[in-house]
């Protein structure tokens, strides 16, 4: 097998091609790889800066990067590293002899950013914050199974994530998945014949963590093969948390006995956050990123209005990063005129932030060169909307998406313009996308 080292450097070569010059070597080319274990990847960057704005800008670019070069499903973790480091590739997962089950194992899958101790709480997520935390200390008997649902950015996986600390270090044994990675290994499990020993990872769990659900409710097997688990679990007593982007009786493709079983618990969502939310992320980030900020700045940044908590954790770190490389002070003054040059291009195209988060894709991913099904099919509905809802040229949708040609942009509104007539699902996703359009922005501007 290759080395860690020899892998990333394949996977630099495919990343850059698919990331800007730029993003690519500002975040890209000083990076290592440290270590390779058979679900772990550990990438290597010169400080927490880029560890952060890799982590939440191009996790799943790289994610899915890996996957295709070692040929299995495998997460990656961003850290950051030193000459000793790299000599002693160890230091961040151990390859465990019982491959991966102990309790080191388990406390490395989940992130360590994310706990109970540092989710702020607000009048938004209040509901969640307190189910999640009694759902682990008294898992199978109060709110079962506990689903949580909110728009993209929220908090939900920061909570999966810190009920997994928490179930680990009070020693319940613990699964955790997204919905991606299940149905990936599940797809792994028909291949190769053993659906069974894939299903029997996860009966003598104590606490079932399950994050992203609206990715397989139009999966029909794995739908099939979630439901009987759910079921094991359930009458064993098992604890379970799911995640998802809309309530049970809002996700058409699953059936009424699936949507039945969902609410036979807590059935709790997580709004945007407010104002004092909002400052108080900001707060605990630039103390975190020993970033000095003043009130006044962070005030200002916390007044503007953030469809989710990435978004407004992402202008910090941006601002943060200009000015220390340009070696210059964050007033007020200069806060407004950063925000206003960034996300001047969005204003004029909002429909691309929307259409990057309602699939859970980040805009660099929209106007890439990715082209696995919900990064293709997210870019058609960009074009068809971008023409339909903004009156945008073939031409000026072409260069918004990637400088792509006047050809492509017609076959990809059309495919759309089509299929909507005989696809209920894509008709529905579209309105549901058109709905946050309007209520975005009330006087939206165009092209």
């Amino acid at each position: 097998m290759d080395s860690a080292k020899e892998i990333w450097e394949k996977a630099l070569g495919e990343l850059q091609l698919q990331v800007s010059k730029a993003n690519y070597t500002t975040w890209l080319k000083t990076s290592r790889g440290i270590s390779s274990q058979e679900n772990i990847f550990v990438v290597g960057v010169p400080n927490a800066f880029v560890a952060e704005w890799l982590t939440k800008r191009l996790h799943s670019l790289v994610r899915r990067t890996l996957i295709q070069i070692v040929g299995r499903d495998i997460d990656v973790q961003f850290t950051v590293y030193n000459k000793e480091q790299i000599q002693n590739s160890s230091f961040a997962c151990a390859n465990q002899a019982d491959g991966g089950t102990s309790t080191k194992a388990k406390v490395d899958r989940f992130s360590p950013r994310y706990t109970f101790s540092n989710f702020i709480v607000g009048d938004c997520n209040r509901l969640a914050y307190a189910a999640t935390v009694e759902t682990v200390e008294n898992p199978g008997h109060t709110y079962n199974p506990l689903f949580i649902y909110s728009s993209t950015g929220q908090g939900k996986t920061h909570l999966l994530h810190a009920i997994g600390h928490r179930a680990v270090s009070s020693g319940p044994k613990v699964a955790y998945t997204s919905a991606e990675r299940f149905t990936n290994e599940f797809v792994t499990a028909i291949k190769q014949k053993r659906v069974e020993d894939f299903r029997s990872k996860f009966t003598d769990v104590r606490i079932f963590l399950f994050d992203d659900m609206q990715f397989i409710t139009d999966k029909k097997q794995t739908l099939q093969c979630f439901f009987q688990i759910f079921n094991e679990l359930y009458n064993n007593n098992c604890q379970i948390v799911i995640t998802a982007d809309h309530h049970p009786k809002d996700m058409a493709p699953l059936s009424d006995k699936l949507k039945s079983h969902l609410e036979w618990g807590l059935i709790v969502s997580i709004q945007p956050p407010d104002f004092e939310t909002r400052l108080s992320i900001l707060v605990i980030k630039a103390d975190e990123m020993k970033m000095p900020v003043s009130d006044e700045v962070l005030q200002l940044l916390a007044k503007r209005t953030w469809q989710n908590i990435r978004q407004l954790e992402g202008a910090l770190i941006y601002l943060t990063a200009r000015a220390k490389l340009t070696r210059t002070e964050l007033t007020p003054q200069t806060v407004d005129m950063l925000l206003t040059s960034a996300t001047s291009r969005q204003q004029k195209n909002p429909i691309m932030e929307i259409v990057a988060d309602y699939f859970n894709l980040s805009v660099e991913e929209l106007t890439g060169k990715g082209r696995n099904k919900k990064t293709a099919l997210a870019r058609h509905i960009a074009m068809y909307l971008m023409r339909e809802e903004d009156n945008c040229s073939f031409a000026e949708t072409g260069k918004v998406l990637g400088n792509r040609n006047h050809a492509t942009i017609i076959h990809g509104y059309r495919k759309i313009a089509t299929e909507m007539t005989i696809n209920p699902k894509l008709h529905h996703q579209i309105s549901e996308i058109k709905e946050k359009i309007h209520s975005n922005k009330a006087s939206p501007k165009k092209c």
